[in-house]
């Protein structure tokens, strides 16, 4: 697998909530948009470059957004816990508060946010391991 890009689409009926809390409460940079094009909306988000990026879509007659679970997570891993702190006095000051994991592992080592379509999005303080 030689990908040099990853996109993550996912559709909503709440596309200006949904883009406020990504690009005010986290961050994120737009990377491009596009309006009515072949009945859409939609929106790409940085994370943090155009190597990995958010796209929210937005049918022009409804995108039916099924609910998703508490433990459907976007995790974002900090490296440096001075960054961590940042993240989570951004989300906060955007009017964010932290809601409970529904799995335990997540709890002590990260904040977790629900974005207004109800997906989750962990803040961890640290980086990912492989285990062996």
């Amino acid at each position: 697998m030689n990908a040099i890009q990853v996109r993550v689409a996912r559709p909503t009926d709440k596309l200006g909530e949904v883009v406020a809390f990504y690009k005010y409460g986290l961050g994120l940079v737009e990377l491009g948009s596009f309006e009515k094009h072949e009945g859409y909306d939609g929106i790409m988000l940085g994370l943090p470059d155009s190597k990995l990026h958010l796209e929210f879509t937005h049918h022009l007659e409804g995108s039916p957004c099924p609910a998703p679970t508490k433990d459907n997570l976007m995790v974002l891993y900090f490296g440096k816990v001075d960054d961590y702190q940042k993240a989570i006095a951004q989300i906060e000051r955007f009017g964010c508060k932290v809601v409970d994991p529904e799995n335990p592992y997540w709890k002590g080592r990260s904040q977790t946010y629900e974005d207004p379509d109800g997906w989750r999005v962990v803040l961890y303080n640290g980086t990912y391991t492989a285990s062996k």
